[in-house]
């Protein structure tokens, strides 16, 4: 299974289990934990909801070469109305699937009407970071490090941009001019993280904070989500993210036209893991 899911009391913890490919999210796994999240929206037992990572590493982003990545698959379209993105060809079928299964999914997401926290260790690289920030509390281990490298490919930062409003434009710069890793004490003071704990300890202080915050009324949890995101959205949040996602399909109808079809600009797995500082 590509994604676990398990019930503690009042708490949906909901693992990615690919940790031979330092749990890559290919489609897949997307719509798998797009299952996980309603099933734990649909069950009024469960308050919080603990986003989580199975082996030595929370995530290493999206599946960009691994034997199962799955992008010529057609997909469900819960995120987004669009046509299928299989048959579709250049930026048509980029534009498509990323609009689904990026985009929309994270956005889909960051509505969960319960308290999300995403509890990291160890990579939590690029598209990782997306599935990090939809998430309404982060707590990483003290080894975790975070990176979006992807200005290497010519794109300026992964689909779900919210750099800006995530780390503040100054470390936003920083980070992606770079592409350089970041710790999770660099995250914590700039504003990224909640709490940054010993790696031995991060279970249970992720599930500690999840038990507190399920005490409180499940409305009034919703309501106040809710207004939070409305406030970022009014500081720009969404529309900065759509203006920001059509010079990311630039960026890659630019690659494919240099490059004879290589949206990625001549990166790959292995290329952006060798470049990494």
């Amino acid at each position: 299974m590509t994604v676990e899911y398990e019930r503690r009391g009042p708490v949906a913890v909901v693992t990615m289990n690919r940790p031979e490919y330092r749990n890559a999210q290919n489609s897949a796994m997307t719509y798998a934990l797009d299952a996980a999240f309603t099933r734990a929206v649909d069950d009024p037992v469960i308050k919080v909801i603990v986003l989580a990572g199975a082996g030595k590493h929370f995530s290493a982003g999206h599946d960009i070469g691994t034997p199962e990545r799955d992008v010529d698959v057609s997909f469900e379209r819960k995120a987004v109305l669009w046509w299928d993105h299989v048959g579709a060809e250049g930026g048509d079928q980029r534009f498509a699937r990323e609009s689904e299964v990026y985009l929309g999914m994270c956005r889909r997401w960051r509505e969960i009407p319960k308290p999300t926290i995403a509890s990291v260790q160890g990579a939590c690289i690029a598209g990782a970071l997306m599935l990090a920030w939809v998430c309404d509390m982060i707590v990483a281990s003290d080894d975790a490090f975070f990176a979006d490298p992807v200005v290497r490919m010519g794109i300026p930062g992964v689909e779900y941009f919210a750099h800006p409003w995530v780390l503040g434009p100054r470390a936003a710069k920083e980070v992606l001019f770079t592409g350089e890793r970041f710790t999770a004490q660099q995250a914590k003071e700039w504003g990224m993280l909640n709490r940054v704990v010993p790696r031995a300890d991060l279970e249970t202080e992720t599930m500690a904070l999840a038990e507190k915050i399920a005490v409180m009324p499940r409305m009034g949890l919703a309501l106040a989500k809710k207004a939070v995101n409305q406030a970022e959205d009014l500081m720009g949040l969404r529309s900065g993210m759509d203006s920001v996602f059509g010079l990311h399909h630039f960026a890659h109808a630019h690659n494919a036209e240099m490059s004879g079809g290589d949206s990625l600009g001549g990166q790959d797995a292995r290329s952006m893991r060798d470049a990494r500082s």
